[in-house]
């Protein structure tokens, strides 16, 4: 365990803010609720956005940019909308010292204001489809907030789209939340779940929600991203339609989807453990980190040298390291500070490994040390990157499939929410027992999956058949 990190197993919610502080990912900030986003923070995030943009811009995306203050009258233009965020609104009544004549909303989310632009620029079947994202910060008053996971402002990204009809709009909403889906077990090395959000659980406004869903190291379950398909609700709300090929007025039809900064969370807690971070080379800001060892002069001019060398070669490759030359510290505790940090390889190079012309390579997922000669390490050291990211994945969907219980009964069901994990089985229930469900066990349908293990079986609540399962766990 690192110094100063409680034990998961002692308090997982106090070891997972200690490392979050420890690691220099993010710090409180003096308004209530908010946070400071550190650099070694924002790297990760600057990861996540770099892969999601590469991918956006190859699916036809474009990025744009929209006010933040929205006017309160375009909220209520769409009801079940305003009703959902309506808990958690921020309102600017006063600017430039005076009450202004229309409350302004700090955009929770952007459909409002997106969508009252889009009456302007959407006329004719020719403008469509309009594939816009947005990189921004949002605001949600939440009451309980966390590092990362849920915060009053947090950075996202929020695609908007128009098309000219349902199907569209559905197909773009589900290569999205596969987009979603790559970047979590490709990137974040992060298992996730695809499926379909329940009526209880849909994002406000929309007809279908998509979902992807994480298990933690806890064994509850994250929401890491959603896409919606919203149907004619939004175009109609703002009165956006175009002129079909048959000269025909018609609603434009429209998706959205999202990921934010709780992506970071995910990685923390999925992959974590009492030594602190452990982050797949695919999204660590740094992936390899040398740490030269020298007494005196002479011993630091050949360590160096070999220092040199790796830097060249790591450049070459396209590696992302950093070199811990610091003077004022001890090897011992850069080696425990990089630990903390979850750099993938960590690179030991003293006089006497100098010597051999070699170097200690230590990875952080296992623990391992090898010594190694420099031309190996050199020639090896990307295979070995890949073997860490792919490991890391493994760990953590055997991880998962050990903590999933398929259930047949309530009695099932409420034991394995109790113990924790993940609750597989087949759905015919409605609303009122999802809410039953959830008053009793804490625990909600994360998703109606999109992949079975079996085609159809017994609902767990009414014993009808049914052909959707589902997942039921805590969450975040």
């Amino acid at each position: 365990m690192s110094k100063g990190v409680t034990p998961r197993s002692k308090d997982y919610a106090k070891w997972y803010t200690d490392v979050v502080q420890k690691a220099e990912l993010a710090d409180y900030s003096p308004v209530k609720g908010c946070m400071v986003i550190r650099p070694y923070g924002y790297a990760l995030w600057e990861q996540i956005r770099d892969f999601l943009d590469r991918r956006f811009k190859e699916t036809g995306h474009v990025n744009a940019y929209f006010p933040m203050l929205i006017p309160e009258s375009f909220l209520k233009k769409e009801a079940e909308h305003v009703e959902g965020f309506a808990p958690e609104l921020a309102v600017v009544t006063h600017g430039g010292g005076k009450e202004l004549e229309e409350p302004l909303v700090i955009r929770p989310t952007s459909e409002t204001i997106i969508w009252s632009m889009y009456k302007k620029w959407i006329n004719s079947y020719r403008d469509l489809p309009l594939l816009i994202n947005q990189w921004a910060n949002v605001v949600r008053w939440e009451m309980r907030t966390r590092l990362f996971l849920r915060t009053t402002e947090f950075l996202w990204q929020e695609g908007h789209t128009a098309h000219a009809t349902g199907e569209e709009a559905e197909e773009e909403a589900h290569r999205m939340i596969d987009v979603y889906r790559q970047l979590c077990e490709e990137t974040l090395a992060l298992p996730v779940h695809v499926g379909r959000k329940t009526e209880n659980e849909k994002f406000a406004g929309a007809v279908n929600t998509y979902t992807i869903e994480a298990m933690m190291g806890d064994m509850r379950a994250l929401q890491a991203g959603t896409s919606h398909y919203l149907g004619q609700n939004f175009a109609k709300a703002f009165d956006v339609k175009f002129q079909s090929e048959d000269n025909v007025m018609e609603y434009v039809y429209a998706s959205s989807w999202g990921v934010s900064t709780r992506l970071v969370g995910a990685v923390i807690m999925a992959h974590g453990d009492d030594q602190g971070l452990i982050l797949p080379p695919r999204i660590a800001p740094y992936q390899i980190v040398i740490v030269p060892i020298y007494k005196n002069p002479e011993d630091k001019e050949k360590v160096m040298e070999l220092v040199n060398s790796l830097e060249k070669a790591f450049k070459d490759q396209g590696i992302r390291y950093h070199t811990d030359d610091r003077e004022t510290v001890s090897p011992g505790f850069k080696f425990n500070d990089w630990e903390m940090k979850g750099v993938p390889l960590r690179v030991e190079i003293g006089p006497k490994d100098a010597d051999k012309n070699g170097l200690m390579r230590v990875r952080r997922d296992t623990g391992e040390k090898t010594f190694l000669a420099i031309d190996a390490f050199i020639h090896s050291c990307k295979e070995t990157l890949e073997d860490i990211q792919q490991s890391i994945y493994n760990n953590r969907l055997a991880f998962r499939e050990e903590n999933t219980t398929d259930v047949a009964t309530y009695d099932e069901l409420k034991e394995v929410i109790e113990k924790g994990g993940f609750a597989r089985t087949f759905w015919a229930g409605d609303s009122d027992m999802e809410n039953r469900i959830q008053e009793e066990t804490k625990a909600t349908i994360r998703c109606i999956l999109f992949e079975k293990t079996k085609e159809s079986g017994p609902c767990v609540m009414t014993g009808k058949p049914s052909t959707e399962q589902v997942i039921f766990s805590k969450s975040y």
